[in-house]
């Protein structure tokens, strides 16, 4: 959100911003990872009780993820608006490799913050309202999308 506002008032900038956003999200994937790698056993109680949308069902779906296919279930979260922080929090949890995690991140926040960034900086203020009310369903279309042509390529078990 602050990308498109700061985006709003300098479209000029929005490549900028969106490189800026994509540093700190991935360092803050990095955090998320360190809080599960090395402070789980003690931090958990306050991330069920206190995290909005971080439940125990979920954490244990991600988790599950994990072990069909990391790199996938990785790229989708941090691509959609799926909650990241419990991805990467369950990356240090499940002990996924830090490479596959950089990557990942890389490319999904990457892939998100560059599609605000162009479409900002292509059409400009007058668009803020429409980003505003049909991003996150735009990235889950797209999401469902790709996953249907994943598994017709035989990449996912959809059993």
């Amino acid at each position: 959100m602050l990308q498109i506002a700061l985006s709003t008032g300098k479209p000029k900038r929005a490549f900028w911003y969106a490189a800026v956003s994509l540093v700190g999200s991935v360092l803050g994937t990095f955090l998320g990872f360190l809080i599960g790698y090395a402070f789980w056993e003690v931090s958990q109680s306050f991330f069920f009780t206190y995290v909005p949308g971080f439940t125990e069902e979920l954490f244990t779906m991600v988790k599950e993820y994990y072990h069909d296919n990391a790199l996938l279930a990785i790229f989708l979260a941090a691509f959609t608006p799926i909650p990241y922080k419990i991805f990467t929090i369950a990356a240090g949890v499940c002990h996924v490799s830090l490479l596959t995690l950089f990557v990942a991140s890389v490319i999904g926040r990457g892939a998100r913050f560059y599609a605000v960034a162009a479409i900002m900086y292509f059409l400009g203020p007058t668009v803020k309202v429409w980003i505003d009310k049909y991003f996150n369903l735009l990235t889950i279309v797209f999401t469902i999308i790709l996953l249907a042509g994943v598994a017709a390529m035989g990449f996912i078990n959809p059993s």
